[in-house]
């Protein structure tokens, strides 16, 4: 069995934080067949985008399963008037973590979080372990607070 990033786990057990590890046995090609491989609804597929506010300057934001960010709201949150995503390689270079595994979680940087108002509603919300096909279950509020979350209304509907 697959396990999460070695980071992700000391992480994880730093935090006190209860998790499930979910190995995806098969490939999955969208959200809804990531959620039915975790046993989820789509809105607790949590995904984590890296978002580049300046030159070396970086922000995690946790985006609930069907949605995306609003970056009107995002940039209005963070008071700045210009925001990116990076490419796959500066967001390696600044999490260590390949896109599509990453996670807060065990970064390379800790860099701020920034999570959608839906998240702190959930219950269980799975996310990226920092390994392909291997993600983690765990308690949305208590991951927000590990991770010291801002929780704001970031996003829309895909």
């Amino acid at each position: 069995m697959s396990a999460p990033a070695p980071s992700v786990v000391a992480a994880l057990e730093s935090a006190g934080l209860d998790y499930r590890v979910i190995e995806h046995t098969a490939p999955v090609r969208s959200l809804a067949e990531a959620a039915a491989a975790r046993g989820v609804e789509v809105v607790d597929v949590v995904k984590t985008l890296v978002v580049r506010r300046g030159e070396g300057d970086y922000l995690f934001v946790l985006v609930p399963g069907g949605r995306q960010i609003c970056w009107p709201k995002l940039r209005t949150l963070l008071a700045v008037s210009r925001m990116s995503m990076p490419p796959a390689d500066e967001a390696f270079a600044a999490t260590g973590f390949e896109r599509g595994t990453i996670t807060p979680l065990g970064s390379s940087t800790a860099w701020p979080v920034v999570a959608d108002l839906v998240i702190a509603s959930r219950g269980e919300v799975t996310l990226g372990s920092g390994v392909h096909s291997v993600a983690v279950g765990v308690d949305a509020r208590a991951l927000l607070e590990a991770v010291g979350a801002t929780i704001a209304d970031v996003t829309e509907l895909e």
